[in-house]
């Protein structure tokens, strides 16, 4: 049962008034202004999903900074996945510095979301580690929710998108708040990398493999496994930045180690969402 736990879909208005919504957020402009940047619909993820062999995809909302906006991609998540038949699991997303994010998270909780994500804090400028931050923790406690954060590595190039959570912040949250599932994007910001003298023992967040490709040569996989163990690391494809397919070719190939290789691949995701394991 394979599980990408990191994709992005948007409503076809989203792709068809691409220039509207640049003008209304500046970190979709940083992303999406491009028209060569990728913007998929929850039918084309189900044709990925379908070729891939893809049997559950963790479809994750924007980080609007307007709640309004955050709302409407909110509904189309829950309205696609309550349609797939468990094909898709939605993640909601808010802006914690918006008087309405509490409700809206319940609100989500209530209609079948499993998390929250993907969060970027900085870009939506509220402090995670802080009264918005200790709120959020509590709505996942409340709630048994999942928080999915972009985590910004250390250094390394700059590309669109990078920002969204320093790795010191998320650090802090992550070990102030070790009772909720948290996940790090994108190896987790490279976290086991740059500071392998943390006390791992003590953190118990998780890391996506989302975008490895671009950030972090294959010895990750490898690296992050021996640091932190099998059952902390998830398939993250970030679709549409890059294929299913190819992300799930990516671990096959990095980890030969056929317990290891399952519990990235879906076996990890099956006990962090609650899903009942099926062929």
């Amino acid at each position: 049962m394979i599980i990408d736990f990191h994709t992005h879909i948007f409503p076809s208005d989203v792709r068809d008034k691409r220039d509207d919504y640049t003008r209304w957020d500046p970190m979709f402009a940083e992303m999406y202004t491009d028209p060569k940047a990728k913007i998929a619909t929850a039918e084309e993820l189900l044709v990925s999903t379908d070729y891939a062999g893809v049997a559950v995809s963790v479809a994750l909302g924007f980080a609007w900074r307007e709640h309004e906006l955050c709302v409407r991609h909110n509904d189309y998540l829950l309205e696609v996945a309550a349609k797939s038949s468990g094909r898709i699991v939605a993640f909601c997303n808010v802006n914690m510095a918006a008087d309405e994010a509490a409700g809206e998270v319940a609100r989500c909780a209530s209609a079948g979301a499993k998390g929250v994500g993907e969060l970027r804090p900085e870009s939506q400028h509220w402090d995670v580690n802080g009264e918005p931050g200790a709120r959020l923790a509590g709505l996942g406690r409340e709630h048994g929710l999942v928080l999915l954060f972009h985590v910004t590595e250390v250094g390394g190039h700059e590309y669109a998108g990078k920002e969204g959570l320093q790795l010191g912040a998320f650090y802090r949250f992550a070990m102030q708040h070790t009772e909720i599932p948290i996940v790090g994007a994108h190896l987790a910001g490279g976290l086991p990398f740059a500071m392998p003298e943390v006390p791992q023992v003590s953190l118990t967040a998780l890391a996506d493999t989302a975008a490895r490709r671009f950030l972090y040569p294959e010895s990750a996989y490898r690296d992050l496994v021996d640091r932190w163990g099998a059952r902390r690391l998830l398939l993250g494809s970030d679709y549409p930045l890059v294929t299913q397919a190819t992300q799930i070719e990516d671990v096959r190939t990095n980890l030969r180690r056929g317990a290891e290789r399952d519990l990235v691949l879906g076996g990890n995701a099956v006990r962090l969402l609650g899903l009942s394991k099926r062929a």
